[in-house]
């Protein structure tokens, strides 16, 4: 016990916290932190008390968290994210963030530290986050909803087809 207060007392107070992967849960939607390559975190700094830091397994679900804080406009506030390609901490305000075909969360955005052609900056990266999130409601079971819907659309369209076969007899 003594040895967990120490080492309590001794995490740094600034930069991303270290991850247990396949242990850590997303402070938002609640999944492990298993991909490396997509995490990301927010160290914030509650007033009076030493800083804290929230885990995510996608920085769309980091974005979302952050917004609904009381403090999310504070300064000292830090947002980290892995980079996609060799899983090292970077500052995902700098960060430039490429569109993928996937992500844990299918917001599909990878970061990197350096911009290249037709990568996002933060603010556009949060753009493409929100526009994600309203066309598909990621986190919620109004997708879930919303397919099991579509499918039941689509088969009452193929029962009500009427085939030229059946309009002659």
């Amino acid at each position: 016990m003594l040895l967990a207060l120490l080492s309590a007392c001794s995490e740094p107070q600034t930069g991303p916290a270290e991850v247990r992967w396949d242990r850590d849960i997303c402070e938002r939607c609640r999944m492990v932190l298993s991909d490396p390559h997509f995490a990301a975190q927010i160290r914030y700094f509650p007033p009076g008390k030493r800083s804290q830091v929230a885990k995510f397994d996608d920085i769309g679900c980091a974005v979302l968290w952050l917004r609904e804080q009381p403090w999310k406009d504070d300064p000292k506030t830090e947002i980290w994210v892995a980079d996609y390609r060799n899983k090292n901490w970077i500052d995902a305000r700098s960060a430039s963030y490429v569109r993928l075909k996937t992500s844990p969360m299918e917001y599909g955005l990878g970061a990197q530290p350096e911009s290249t052609p037709g990568a996002l900056t933060f603010d556009q990266a949060i753009a493409h986050i929100d526009e994600v999130e309203e066309r598909f409601n990621v986190h919620g079971l109004q997708l879930q909803e919303r397919l099991r819907q579509q499918a039941l659309e689509r088969e009452k369209l193929k029962n009500s087809t009427v085939t030229p076969a059946q309009t002659t007899q």
